[in-house]
């Protein structure tokens, strides 16, 4: 055997099989992002709620929130996915591995309750519509301009132009001078 085909034979095996796995993670990754661009888009720009342009204008921010958030998803679970199926082109045996991972994910819950209460408010203030970027708000006791909204984090610049980081589980009530009753 010549050294071109020991070399072929060495870069047919794992080398290849990992560089498919990243080259497929890679594209699903731009597809899949492009997609939630497009239909985020598409649904900011739909006239769901007839009236006044302020509706239009919180519409196509919570459209734009909401697709960052999905594609932060996406790409999670995808390179997630792909370091696991990475590490089983290096011979790491999973199982244990993924055993492992359920006493791990059950102690992190346990002790990462407070980030998921606050991703599991963010979500719902979305979902609300209680509060969107650009709004005149006044939240615990930081009254100011929303500079932008994320689902565990919003940040607020008061009239001094400090800038304030609020959990979105530690927000128990917000008054919203933006919004028109």
């Amino acid at each position: 055997m010549n050294a071109r085909e020991h070399l072929w034979t060495w870069f047919s095996g794992p080398p290849l099989h990992i560089l498919t796995i990243l080259v497929i993670a890679f594209i699903g990754q731009r597809l899949g992002s492009r997609t939630i661009t497009k239909t985020m888009n598409r649904l900011a720009s739909a006239d769901l709620i007839p009236g006044p342009g302020n509706i239009a204008a919180r519409q196509k921010e919570r459209a734009r929130t909401t697709g960052t958030v999905l594609t932060s998803t996406l790409n999670a679970v995808i390179w997630m996915i792909t370091l696991g199926m990475v590490l089983g082109e290096f011979g790491l045996n999973l199982g244990p591995l993924i055993a492992s991972a359920g006493v791990i994910g059950v102690a992190l819950g346990l002790g990462a309750q407070t980030i998921v209460r606050d991703v599991l408010s963010g979500l719902f203030m979305l979902v609300e519509d209680q509060y969107g970027v650009g709004d005149h708000v006044v939240v615990l006791e930081v009254s100011g301009v929303v500079e932008k909204v994320g689902l565990r984090i919003t940040t607020i610049r008061d009239s001094a132009g400090t800038l304030w980081y609020l959990r979105n589980g530690e927000i128990l009530k917000v008054g919203n001078q933006s919004q028109s009753g």
